[in-house]
């Protein structure tokens, strides 16, 4: 009796073994890593006039405050930038009246733009504000990639020099 029982578990173990190795594993269709980037956009680069982030003179900063952010795609097509939000960080040296050592001081101040660049009211502000050490920050920079869709473009950051 326990002979029979011991062929019958093996026999049960043998037969779910070859039954696991018989299956072909289930391969995911090829078309499934092309539908997957057909759904991200291709590298984007934001642009402020011609320039990428980058640490920039005051004067130049000063004609660029009048141009609008660009956004292109790695083929060069641009797309409409929709809106974004624009933040000024300015710092300004003060003495410290505790220790006596000089300190720096910096202030924020920003907006949201629904255009591809600043108003006419914040271009002019901005140019009578800017000093050596201001950083411009551009983020959430929004583009209509296709007229269904919205996509988030990449920030600037601009150092003031």
């Amino acid at each position: 009796m326990i002979k029979h029982l011991l062929l019958s578990a093996l026999l049960l173990t043998g037969y779910a073994g070859f039954a696991q190795s018989s299956k072909t594993p289930v391969k995911k269709p090829a078309t499934a890593a092309a539908n997957n980037n057909a759904k991200h956009p291709t590298k984007l680069v934001t642009t402020w006039g011609i320039f990428l982030s980058d640490s920039l003179p005051k004067n130049e900063v000063v004609k660029l405050l009048d141009s609008a952010l660009i956004v292109r795609d790695e083929k060069g097509v641009k797309y409409p930038v929709i809106s974004f939000a624009f933040t000024f960080e300015q710092h300004e040296v003060y003495l410290n009246d505790t220790t006596g050592q000089p300190g720096v001081y910096k202030d924020f101040i920003g907006e949201n733009f629904k255009a591809a660049k600043m108003s006419p009211t914040w271009s002019k502000g901005m140019k009578e504000k800017l000093e050596k050490g201001d950083v411009l920050y551009f983020d959430e920079i929004l583009i209509q990639y296709t007229p269904e869709k919205i996509y988030k473009a990449p920030s600037l950051k601009f150092i003031i020099r």
